[in-house]
């Protein structure tokens, strides 16, 4: 499903040594995994026997009561989509290995053994157990099959499903395996733990695990021992997470005294798409002479649905409160340091910008007005225009005088109507006919008046567009359009009101009433004439659609490339009950239309500081023909 795949993440109850028990357990999640629509479920180290059986591994009985039952567990998988990777102890001629085996479709697929074995403090591995470092083109007898054996395995379904196995330790070393196996192509890695539970290595195995998920581009999966192995000198917890390309994607209570499983629905499309455009990743070699075997496994269990997925509507804007005060007060911060450089620079005496009482000159306002205090400057020395035209209500012009007074800026005000007038009747418009004409010219008398200012002053022009109008070509050409620095112009839509809202938070009390009618207020160019009682007749979102599902299909399409039915059907997610079908597809087909037919106002833009991971100057991050025909990505007319 759109490259959607569902990793499971078991700790079953277990009884030290007693095998027949244990295998029990894991069916238990297994089947619980299987009715979850899993694509597989990784359990704990040697999650077989228990991790915690000592001098028992030397027994016989044990070992050879371990490789039958794994087969009998194997054989449980036999016709389910669901692959399991659990961990057994493995006697291999006169060596013991500490093996994770990877079972789908009914038999074990491959057997890969344990590189780095820990021998220190509680742990003394090498007392039982052999490195397999240097197993590699090997194959081991279990039952009536031959298996490949190796630390050189690669799983692969044929698709995107490609995945390593690693156990405990292999992560916690300098280079870890996984960071081959993503080299070598796997996409996910599953780790089979036995990690002791001390203060704060919880929260160090998070991060571990998040990290590496994030330095392999993959999704990486792991499963530690839980409380029921011995406590005769450690505790173990039963740890589970699931990260994806750095975000902790889901991770369990632990110390949980039944069984506990948890899932994460994986965009393994999405993974492949950050590796070929997102980074180095294809810059690091494998190191010489290194290479894996293929193992063939079935086509993976694609996910029955979004319910374990990160799908937010507003990718742009971090969900949890304090994150997204943290992330907007840093996202300022840019925009002030990017804004003083360019004052410093250009030894600037003015800073000029055109002030409407909307949320973008608001922001852009704010940004000029923390300049002036990192510069230790006269916040008088900003120049804010109000240009009241055929469409300026007086919620927005009110907001906007307010504003610079609370700011302490220097305000002027210009009607622009009679320079229009003039204007149509230089050029043969009738100003009863409100097209594009009528519109764009008062854009454009607007930005003449800020540049000739700005001349005048020995100012800079501070632009106030956003990403979210970039991307739409929601400008008029050479009017709002163009300035001299474009604070905003890697800022969405969807994420300026938080930005406005956290500065408001900060504020004292009446410059943060004045930023919350601003955050209240429809967005609009008022360039159309207002309605009858005064308020504001042309809100943009009943023009062009709504931003935030604009901001959702930006957010898909550059950063990951996403294909149309792609796009929509996560949107058709996200919006679930807010929008239908219809309006997805429609907005949908204007973004798609707007995006590639605005690409000429992209391609020369001015200068602004890139805040996020997504921007649209052609200097940096997009860059994309004027003429590129949108014929591919065409969705079909509503």
């Amino acid at each position: 499903m759109f490259g959607f795949h569902r990793l499971a993440a078991a700790v079953p109850v277990l009884r030290v040594a007693d095998v027949d028990f244990n295998t029990g357990m894991l069916r238990e999640c297994y089947e619980e995994a299987v009715r979850q629509g899993a694509a597989a479920v990784v359990f704990p180290e040697l999650s077989i026997t228990g991790y915690s059986c000592g001098d028992l591994f030397f027994q016989k009985r044990l070992l050879e009561r371990a490789r039958s039952a794994a087969v009998e567990f194997a054989a449980v998988t036999a016709g389910r989509q669901t692959m399991a990777v659990f961990g057994l102890p493995l006697l291999d001629g006169e060596a013991l290995y500490n093996v994770a085996a990877v079972a789908a479709d009914g038999r074990i697929r491959g057997l890969v053994p344990k590189t780095l074995l820990p021998n220190y403090r509680e742990f003394y591995e090498k007392r039982y157990f052999q490195s397999g470092r240097e197993v590699r083109g090997r194959t081991v007898k279990l039952g009536d099959a031959t298996v490949p054996f190796g630390s050189d395995l690669l799983f692969d379904d044929g698709g995107e499903f490609r995945f390593g196995v690693e156990i405990c330790e292999d992560l916690w070393g300098v280079l870890p395996p996984s960071s081959l196996l993503a080299l070598g192509g796997a996409r996910a890695i599953f780790n089979l733990s036995a990690g002791t539970e001390l203060a704060a290595k919880a929260e160090y195995r998070r991060d571990l695990v998040r990290q590496q998920s994030a330095r392999c581009l993959a999704a990486y999966v792991l499963a530690s021992a839980g409380v029921c192995e011995s406590t005769s000198d450690v505790v173990f917890g039963g740890h589970a997470l699931i990260a994806d390309n750095g975000r902790l994607a889901a991770e369990n209570r632990r110390f949980a005294r039944k069984n506990s499983i948890i899932f994460a629905d994986v965009d393994f499309e999405r993974l492949a798409a950050a590796r070929v455009s997102e980074s180095s990743f294809n810059d690091n070699p494998l190191p010489e002479g290194t290479t894996f075997r293929t193992v063939a496994v079935p086509p993976a269990a694609a996910a029955p649905d979004l319910a374990y997925a990160a799908n937010p509507r507003c990718p742009f804007v971090p969900g949890d409160d304090a994150d997204r005060r943290e992330r907007c007060t840093e996202i300022f911060d840019i925009q002030c340091a990017g804004l003083a450089r360019r004052v410093e620079h250009t030894r600037a005496k003015t800073m000029v910008i055109g002030i409407s009482g909307g949320l973008d000159s608001t922001l852009a306002l704010l940004v000029a007005a923390e300049c002036c205090r990192l510069l230790g400057r006269d916040p008088a020395e900003i120049i804010a225009y109000t240009m009241p035209g055929f469409g300026t209500t007086d919620r927005t012009r009110g907001n906007a005088v307010r504003l610079c007074e609370l700011l302490g800026v220097t305000l002027r005000e210009v009607d622009i109507r009679p320079a229009c007038l003039q204007h149509f009747r230089d050029i043969g418009h009738d100003p009863e006919v409100l097209d594009t004409a009528y519109e764009n010219v008062q854009a454009r008398e607007r930005t003449q008046i800020l540049m000739d200012v700005a001349n005048k002053t020995g100012g800079l022009v501070i632009g106030t567009g956003d990403l979210s109008e970039i991307a739409l070509g929601w400008s008029t050409y050479n009017g709002d359009h163009m300035s001299m620095y474009a604070v905003n112009c890697s800022i969405p839509k969807t994420l300026i009101r938080f930005l406005i809202e956290t500065t408001a938070e900060r504020s004292e009390p009446a410059l943060a009433a004045v930023l919350r009618d601003v955050i209240a207020t429809p967005v609009s160019p008022e360039l159309l004439p207002a309605a009858g009682d005064g308020t504001i007749a042309q809100k943009t979102e009943d023009l062009i659609g709504p931003y935030e599902l604009h901001d959702f299909f930006l957010y898909h399409f550059v950063k990951y490339g996403a294909e149309p039915e792609k796009i929509r059907f996560l949107a058709e997610n996200a919006f679930h009950g807010i929008y239908d079908s219809e309006t997805v597809s429609r907005w949908l087909a204007v973004f798609l239309r707007r995006f590639f037919q605005q690409q000429f106002k992209r391609n020369c833009v001015p200068d602004g500081p890139k805040v996020g991971s997504i921007a649209l100057s052609p200097r940096g991050d997009w860059r994309m023909p004027s003429d590129a025909t949108d014929s591919l990505w065409r969705m079909p007319t509503p």
